[in-house]
């Protein structure tokens, strides 16, 4: 309960930032929020720590950071994704020939975020809810868009080639293995995943894109590995046609 008190404050300062139209000097802070200036100046320092506020020095003043306005302008833009994608996801999880989850996920760095989630009827319980973050190189969604990706642009996502990090002691350990699986996943046209994240179940997915062709969103299936049979061409090819159906929004052409 201790820790309330600080978040509270560091709330009203962020607050107060961003309602002015310039940086402001700390005992301005102090001042207006009615709090101790060696309060403020600990919580500005930790922000700035954080990345979300700049310092300019030679006025002695503070303003938020590019980081604020880049965490609002993600969550307008998973929240726009969601509303473009939903229809096409409850399309995939009504006519799916066995029980299925839909999701859509957004790459960030080198995680997948989930931004929406429609489930079947009879649909398994799945960890990808709204909001959720896994390795993308361990999900079918974030494959999807891995594979679009340069192989510099992919190196740079995964600085360390020593080890990949792993859920289930399965996927791949290293960026070559990385890289082999992702050229798979291209000449596939669509992403597989079996086990990777949950023991027992399957993914497909396949990634939309935006008008400067950079894959910016996924549409996945998940469901138990025991189900798929001999579907799962049906569902690749389902999962691609609803991908393309997105990037036809996005970018008011045809995929």
């Amino acid at each position: 309960m201790s820790e309330i008190p600080a978040a509270r404050n560091t709330m009203a300062v962020l607050r107060h930032l961003a309602s002015r139209p310039g940086p402001v000097q700390a005992s301005s802070l102090a001042r207006e929020l009615e709090l101790p200036r060696s309060s403020v100046y600990q919580l500005l320092a930790a922000m700035i720590d954080e990345g979300f506020v700049v310092h300019y020095p030679e006025d002695r003043t503070y303003g938020l950071s590019a980081l604020v306005s880049e965490i609002g302008t993600s969550a307008l833009r998973s929240e726009r994704l969601s509303r473009l994608a939903t229809p096409f996801m409850h399309s995939l999880a009504s006519e799916a020939p066995i029980p299925v989850v839909a999701h859509l996920a957004v790459l960030t760095g080198a995680e997948v975020s989930y931004a929406a989630r429609v489930q079947g009827s009879r649909a398994p319980m799945t960890v990808s809810a709204v909001g959720v973050r896994l390795p993308a190189h361990l999900t079918a969604t974030g494959r999807a868009m891995l594979a679009q990706l340069t192989a510099h642009q992919v190196r740079a996502l995964y600085p360390s080639r020593s080890s990949l990090t792993r859920r289930q002691s399965a996927g791949p350990q290293t960026l070559n293995e990385l890289s082999q699986l992702l050229s798979t996943t291209r000449e596939r046209g669509w992403a597989i995943e079996i086990g990777d994240v949950t023991a027992d179940y399957a993914s497909v997915g396949a990634a939309s894109f935006d008008r400067n062709g950079y894959p910016s969103a996924s549409i996945g299936l998940t469901f138990r590995t025991d189900a798929v049979g001999d579907h799962w061409d049906e569902l690749g090819t389902a999962i691609v046609a609803a991908a393309r159906a997105l990037t036809t929004r996005l970018t008011g052409r045809a995929a």
